[in-house]
This record gives C-alpha cells, structure tokens and sequence, in this order.
C-alpha cells in the first residue's frame, strides 16, 4: 500500500552536507509514521531520526542531534533528512520507513516497528 523511494544520496567530503528525500505513494501519507535508518557495511541497521505520527514530533539518535535534521512535507508526500558536519563514520546506505500503526518514542528506533521500507541510498563521506 506505501511505496518509498530515497534520493539524494552520493560522495561528500567529511564537513559536507547531503539532503536525502523519500518520495511516498499512496493517498495516507499524513497519517504515517516516518524513519530513517542506515546500515554501515558489517554492521546491523541502525536508528538515525524519526518523526511519529498523531503529532509525535520528532526524534533523532542521540549521537546524530544536531547535525541530522528530519522533516516532512505532506502535501508533495515527502520526507527529508537534512545532513550536516558529516564524517566518514556516516558512511551507509540510508533507507526511509513507513509505519501505519502508531509508534511512539519507546519504539521509533527499532527497525520492526516499519512495515514498509525503501531501496535505500548510498551515502559515503570521505575523510
């Protein structure tokens, strides 16, 4: 029922910035839960940001807030993750998720709580 698709991501040097984008079908995309996630190769998936659905705000990786920012724009069914200070340890394959069930800030940061989930797209910082 929801299909994502990432954009934005490519090479930057470390201090550089990025700008990653979801596109989401579907006619619900208001009601959604959104994530982003990465994975490092040889590592599992992690949590990067979140915004929670009925008004849950926003929430972010206490190693990443600051520097990451996750926002949404309804109308164009659209979800950014604004990068910013990158180093080479941010060097992944991000991928955005969508969650029509509600999710709350005890479990946004879990990959499980997304049924649905894009292709992902590479980023790699250099030093």
């Amino acid at each position: 029922q929801v299909q994502l698709v990432e954009s934005g991501g490519g090479l930057v040097q470390a201090g550089g910035s990025l700008r990653l984008s979801c596109a989401a079908s579907g006619r619900t995309f208001s009601s959604l839960a959104m994530g982003w996630f990465r994975q490092a190769p040889g590592k599992e998936r992690e949590f990067v940001a979140a915004i929670i659905n009925f008004g849950g705000g926003t929430h972010y990786a206490d190693s990443l807030k600051g520097r990451f920012t996750i926002s949404r724009t309804n109308a164009k069914n659209t979800l950014a993750l604004q990068m910013n200070s990158l180093k080479p340890e941010d060097t992944a394959v991000y991928y955005c998720a969508a969650s029509q069930r509600p999710v709350t800030s005890r479990t946004m940061d879990a990959s499980g709580s997304y049924a649905y989930w894009g292709q992902g797209t590479q980023v790699t910082v250099s030093s």
